[in-house]
Order: structure tokens, then C-alpha cells, then sequence
């Protein structure tokens, strides 16, 4: 697919290659794309990444997700459990700045790509390793995949309702997670070559990264004893804050746990003494008495239809918003004013919507250059302009299965 004209982005200086497949470090390999670096996937001629095929629906038998997580890479054929295409990955890695791998800790080593080597001819490189538990402790064999990092990171006990099993929010969160802190943690090192000349090795493991989000969860274990449970729609004391019915059958979400925020929503329910009302007046009493005001809220929202309701409560300055499908994201005005979703040319679906680069910069923003490729679509091209490899070569290292 041809590059739409966009500006270069932050990071049109740096290149990527990506190594592994599936999420974890794929994600990481788009952010860094969609910020403007040249991002190079290596991938296994005739198979490729399996998130070609990954998605819950597949029209034309194309998966919906491809072209998202490898929008702004180019693919390159690279059978890296062959001797020769080692040395491929070692030629192409000699003349970037940032390898993105998510193989089990020890893979690279086997594959006589370990960090010293690596480093060896390009001292500035920079390793980012994005796996389960990390490159170093017990379980830093294990396979480890996202749902298994929720699960150790804390966020699987505390998702859900209190009487039922433990629940997953309905996408990859451990892998993306990981995936983020692994670019912060790619820039990080960046910004530290610049002064030292020298790379490092970023460890992003998914547990931690799931930890990383987990709040005040450790002390309060720690020093008072408690540990969170799983609470369905509401907070523990942050009161309220839930999603209340309408007359037309819509769900609302209303945050107005702050107390100034609660004096307004006290005032356009025609209640102004709840917010003065020792059971109400402060943050803490309103957490105690949750049921309670849960309950005196919905009564008032049950007697408004959703948008006359979401008119006087943003009119108040009160918090509240529809829980948004796809479907809502379409027709809402505020994200096509921010083009917070993009469209690019598909061979086959004619055009394909995805959401576009956040966060978004005033002088040098990312920008969505083109859906993920086909398999091995930049073989010759990047062979060919960095490593110097003609036609007769070309062909003998596909004949051979190397690309």
C-alpha cells in the first residue's frame, strides 16, 4: 500500500526492528511506528506473524486486526532459525537503534543473538524484551502469555462482580500494557544514548506492568490489612460513581464523587441539602452510605430520558457520559473533530477505519502512513537499500527458505 503524505513524525530518525509476533511486542513496534520511526518486522516467509490471522471477525477471510497493530511497518522475510537468516537479522541490527523481541528469555542466546554480540557491532543498540515474567528470576522460562500476567499483576482478582469468578476486560490488556512500558522504556534509553553513546536492554515484563497500574493496592494489604475484592461497576468508597438508568432504557455513567462536583449534581437533581446532609456532605461519608445515594441518584435518572439527562448534567459541570460500542464512536461529533479515528486505503475492503496516533503533538505529530503489509511486501527493497543485496542474491536466499 502506497504511504499516504504525512509529516515525518518525532522519531523519523530511528529505526526498529521487530522481532516476534503476536501482541506484546507488535504493539510496542506500532507505537514507535505511529511516532514516525522506521519500523522494519522480521517475519517467517510463508507464515508470518499469526496476528495475519488473529481477529474475531474475518471478512474476505483478511483479519481486522492486522492491518492495525502493523500499520507503519515494513515486512521482511527472515527464517530466523536458520543460520543465514541469523546473520541477516545480525546485518539489519547493526544499522538501527532498537530491537522489539517477545520470545521466551534464552531465545535470541540460541540464535547467537544475545545482547553482547548485538552490541558488539553497534554499541549504541537498544534491546527492548517484552515477556511474561521477565528476563531473569524463577519464572522467567514459563511461557507467559497476557492472560496469565493479568492474573499475577492483581487486575483479574479485582475485575468483575463480587458473586462471580474473577473477569477479563474484553481485549489484550496485560499484552498492550507491556507493550506501553516497553516504549516508554525504549525512549528512556534513547534519550540516555544521546549523552552516553551507549544502549541498554529494556525488561518489560507483563505481570509488572499490570502491577505498575495497581493503585494502592500493595499497602493497603501492607499497612491496614485490606485486600480489594471485586466490586462490579462501583469503586469502594468513591461515592458515586456508577452507571444509573434512564426512562428510555440507556445506561448513564455519573462521576461526581468529588465534593464540590456533588453539590452540583445535588443541586440539578432539585436536592441542594443532600450536599449538607451528614450522611452525604463529605467524601467519606458518601462511600460509607453508597447504597444509599446509588439509590436516591437512579430514582431521579429513571424519571429523565438519557439526553435531556446528559444536557443538565453537563450544563452543571457534572461528569457523566454514555457507555460508548463502536457504533457510538461513528456518530459522535467529538471524535470526528479531533479525528480521533482514521481511514486508509484496503485492497480489499475498498477502506479501513482504526483509531489514529495518540497522544497527539502540536509540532511534530504521528501520523497513520499505511495499513500493516502484506507478508514479506519490503523484502527486497530493505535487502537491497541496506544490506546491498542484488537480484542473483536475492533469489538464491528465497530459494534456500532464508527469506
Amino acid at each position: 500500500m502506497a504511504e499516504q503524505s504525512t509529516p515525518p513524525g518525532p522519531l523519523a530518525d530511528l529505526r526498529v526492528i521487530e522481532m516476534g509476533q503476536l501482541l506484546a511486542g507488535p504493539f510496542c513496534g506500532q507505537l514507535l511506528g505511529d511516532l514516525g520511526a522506521e519500523v522494519i518486522k522480521l517475519e517467517s516467509p510463508g507464515q508470518g506473524d499469526p496476528m495475519r490471522e488473529w481477529g474475531r471477525e474475518k471478512p474476505y477471510g483478511r483479519s481486522l486486526w492486522w492491518p492495525v497493530v502493523a500499520r507503519n511497518k515494513k515486512s521482511v522475510t527472515c527464517n530466523l532459525r536458520t543460520e543465514r537468516g541469523q546473520q541477516l537479522a545480525r546485518e539489519l541490527i547493526a544499522q538501527s537503534d532498537i530491537v522489539v523481541e517477545n520470545f521466551r528469555p534464552g531465545t535470541l542466546e540460541r540464535w547467537g543473538l544475545d545482547f553482547d554480540t548485538l552490541r558488539a557491532d553497534n554499541p549504541g543498540l537498544i534491546l527492548v524484551r517484552v515477556t511474561g515474567y521477565g528476563q531473569h528470576g524463577p519464572y522467567a522460562p514459563r511461557a507467559g502469555y497476557g492472560s496469565i500476567g493479568e492474573a499475577m499483576g492483581g487486575i483479574r482478582y479485582i475485575t468483575g462482580d463480587p458473586d462471580h469468578p474473577p473477569a477479563r476486560t474484553g481485549i489484550s490488556l496485560g499484552d498492550s500494557l507491556a507493550a506501553v512500558f516497553a516504549t516508554i522504556g525504549a525512549l528512556a534509553a534513547v534519550h540516555h544514548r544521546r549523552g552516553t553513546g551507549r544502549g541498554q536492554i529494556v525488561d518489560s515484563a507483563i505481570y509488572e506492568a499490570v502491577l505498575a497500574m495497581m493503585e494502592s493496592l500493595l499497602p493497603e494489604w501492607a499497612v491496614a490489612g485490606y485486600q480489594r475484592e471485586r466490586t462490579g461497576a462501583v469503586l469502594p468508597n468513591v461515592s458515586p460513581s456508577n452507571v444509573y438508568p434512564t426512562a428510555d432504557e440507556e445506561m448513564i455513567l455519573i462521576a461526581a464523587n468529588q465534593d464540590s462536583v456533588f453539590g452540583r449534581l445535588a443541586t440539578v437533581m432539585g436536592r441542594p441539602e443532600l450536599a449538607t446532609t451528614e450522611r452525604f456532605a463529605t467524601h467519606a461519608a458518601r462511600g460509607e452510605n453508597m447504597a444509599e445515594l446509588d439509590d436516591l441518584i437512579a430514582a431521579w435518572t429513571r424519571t429523565l430520558a438519557a439526553e435531556p439527562l446528559l444536557r443538565l448534567l453537563h450544563g452543571a459541570g457534572v461528569p457523566a457520559g454514555r457507555i460508548y460500542t463502536a457504533r457510538d464512536m461513528f456518530a459522535d461529533p467529538h471524535f470526528a473533530a479531533r479525528d480521533a479515528i482514521v481511514r486508509l486505503a484496503h485492497p480489499e475492503f475498498g477502506e479501513i477505519p482504526m483509531q489514529n496516533v495518540f497522544p497527539k503533538l502540536s509540532e511534530t505529530p504521528g501520523a497513520v502512513r499505511h495499513i500493516g503489509p502484506e507478508l514479506g511486501e519490503h523484502t527486497d527493497q530493505v535487502l537491497r537499500e541496506l544490506l546491498g543485496l542484488d537480484t542473483a542474491r536475492l533469489a538464491e536466499l528465497a530459494e534456500k527458505g532464508v527469506i
